[in-house]
């Protein structure tokens, strides 16, 4: 097997995300799917060179000459073939071309003889492994992630699938579509697809796990008197009561009017924070009111509070 840097066209000091960007780029240039002859070898090289090189500690035992390309131990006592023993072995001279070059080991020529009833016939003893998992993101309003919705995404082998995002699922969360990524090695389950959501802000709610937040304004005489008055929710608007009294910063609980919680299969709760606002521009009877009110009572807020 080819050393797994020059399969992927990395150079030995590459970065994690250099391989990766790498192996994505191979694996769907060369992909059964994709059509064209000896894409299959291809796509299994790749693929192989990706699985050593992307687990740290294999690389590294590669790296040291631990293990071969293929991830096998090497033989203990194996000697490396180099200039200095190429005339030897061989029975030729030095100074000619090396076939093997200079990363070749006897063990991988040991190696290939134990596997050579199979390696003459055509037959490889193959490396099985679990294809990559391949990321896709999507995009949704606060709504249709609130609700549920679909969305079509466009894999990597050219098909197209529907992505049902349940209800209530949440900004950055990711799905797992079991089976959708690139195909295994040597007969290796395929990967996955991770899609993960985004999800737009909404002009209204906010959400804090499956429960939402909103602000709704109220005028003086009902927060005063109390009132009825219509909430919007993830569902449709609602009617909701205003108890006499109420204040700016009063929460009213709308019980299971939030989003789903896919843990418990239950909703959360909506919280409304009322906020009393006066009349713009102001009103000239309502003050000739209040400054009469105002002569005849004792009402200080602030010294409740103990900013005075």
């Amino acid at each position: 097997m080819r050393d797994p840097y020059t399969v992927l066209g990395v150079a030995r000091n590459a970065s994690a995300d250099d391989i990766k960007k790498a192996y994505r780029k191979l694996a769907k240039q060369y992909h059964p799917d994709q059509g064209g002859g000896g894409n299959e070898e291809r796509f299994k090289e790749v693929s192989a060179a990706y699985s050593l090189l992307s687990d740290t500690d294999k690389r590294a035992r590669f790296d040291r000459g631990e293990i071969d390309a293929a991830g096998s131990e090497r033989h203990a006592g194996g000697g490396r073939w180099s200039s200095s023993t190429r005339g030897r072995a061989g029975g030729t001279g030095g100074g000619g071309d090396d076939a093997f070059g200079d990363d070749f080991w006897f063990s991988d020529l040991f190696g290939a003889r134990k596997r050579g009833g199979a390696a003459g016939a055509g037959g490889s003893a193959g490396v099985k492994a679990k294809g990559t998992d391949i990321a896709y993101s999507v995009t949704v309003p606060f709504m249709e992630a609130a609700l549920g919705t679909k969305r079509r995404i466009s894999l990597s082998n050219g098909k197209s699938i529907d992505v049902a995002i349940p209800p209530g699922t949440d900004n950055e969360q990711k799905l797992r579509l079991k089976g959708q990524g690139l195909a295994g090695l040597g007969g290796g389950t395929p990967g996955d697809a991770i899609v993960e959501v985004h999800v737009e802000p909404h002009p209204l709610f906010t959400r804090q796990g499956a429960d939402i937040h909103l602000e709704v304004p109220i005028t003086l005489y009902e927060a005063v008197l109390g009132a009825s008055i219509r909430v919007p929710t993830v569902n449709g608007a609602v009617s909701v009561k205003v108890p006499p009294g109420s204040n700016t910063g009063s929460v009213l609980r709308l019980r299971g009017k939030g989003v789903m919680n896919q843990t418990t299969k239950s909703p959360g709760d909506q919280y409304v924070k009322l906020r009393v606002v006066l009349p713009d521009p102001p009103d000239s009877e309502l003050m000739e009111f209040m400054e009469k009110w105002a002569r005849t009572r004792s009402y200080d807020v602030r010294k409740k509070a103990g900013l005075e």
